[in-house]
């Protein structure tokens, strides 16, 4: 599987290429090997979790805006454990996580995240992003 080495060159996959999602795990190989599993609750989940590449139509900010965002939601995940990583797939949307993220069966990968895609979308998203802000 290829790697895609910085946030402009994920910004083109995505644009040409709708579906794709992002994971953070120890990649397809071992996701195949076993089942997800709802952490909380102990449930089987019909399909891996993920977070959407692809922006909602209220989104008027740039894609690249929108992917920052993305992969820096779920990045955490990767840093608390060497051996995970991010990676973009595509599959079919089977159902909604605990979290109403998306829960994909049907699993195509489609590319690695390189660690400078990582380091460049939470440089971003710090700078263009009131990190931290809520609602209330």
């Amino acid at each position: 599987m290829r790697a895609v080495e910085d946030l402009d060159e994920l910004t083109r996959l995505v644009y040409r290429q709708q579906g794709l999602f992002v994971r953070f795990s120890e990649g397809p190989e071992a996701d195949a090997a076993q089942a997800s599993v709802d952490y909380e609750s102990g449930l089987p989940l019909p399909g891996l979790s993920v977070n959407r590449l692809d922006p909602p139509r209220w989104w008027t900010r740039p894609l690249t805006d929108w992917l920052a965002r993305q992969i820096c939601q779920y990045a955490h995940l990767a840093e608390r454990a060497a051996s995970r990583t991010g990676w973009i797939l595509t599959g079919k949307v089977v159902g909604r996580g605990p979290d109403d993220e998306p829960l994909l069966s049907d699993i195509e990968p489609v590319a690695w995240l390189g660690k400078d895609v990582l380091d460049q979308a939470q440089g971003w998203y710090a700078e263009y992003f009131h990190v931290g802000r809520s609602s209330a």
